[in-house]
């Protein structure tokens, strides 16, 4: 069994672990969110997004995460885990994460545009709501964050060739 001083009860040997993924998921085309769900010290699960691979809109890095630990546990209650993301989740993953009755969130980089433990919305923390987690935050943000800006950076500058390459083509086809 581990104790607190192992690399397996901190925070950033598990970041690292959804880090990872989310390289899986750049490498795959996708945006490079990773995920992992921890219960006892022990990784259950984890997953990367790909609702591009896989043409589903939930398939979300949170969302295949805990579809996987839910068949590993044999339960859909997830009590007592930790769920690692490198991104704060959205709307949907925050309602999946309170489903799931996870115990804590913790999070790398956060998401002003969607994120919805409390960068956009805070649904996490609704004072009607059946279950709260501890969410921590900004964990590897840094890290998280620069992988995120990195891959929109190169996409931006793939679409920016291809409109380049396009544009040279019709115009040697009106010549």
């Amino acid at each position: 069994m581990t104790d607190s001083t192992t690399p397996y009860n901190n925070d950033e040997f598990w970041m690292r672990q959804a880090l990872a993924l989310a390289e899986e998921a750049a490498l795959a085309g996708e945006i490079p969110v990773g995920a992992v769900l921890v219960k006892d010290n022990q990784r259950i699960a984890g997953g990367f997004n790909q609702p591009i691979l896989s043409h589903d809109p939930t398939a979300h890095a949170e969302i295949v995460t805990l579809r996987g630990a839910g068949a590993v546990l044999e339960n859909y209650r997830l009590t007592d885990a930790t769920l690692y993301v490198t991104l704060e989740p959205c709307m949907m993953c925050a309602g999946a994460l309170i489903h799931s009755r996870i115990k804590r969130l913790v999070y790398g980089a956060a998401e002003p545009k969607t994120g919805a433990a409390g960068s956009f919305i805070d649904l996490l923390t609704l004072p009607r709501l059946n279950h709260y987690m501890e969410v921590t935050g900004g964990v590897l943000g840094e890290e998280c964050s620069a992988m995120l800006s990195e891959f929109f950076r190169h996409r931006r500058a793939e679409k920016k060739a291809l409109k380049k390459q396009h544009a040279e083509s019709q115009k040697s086809e009106n010549e």
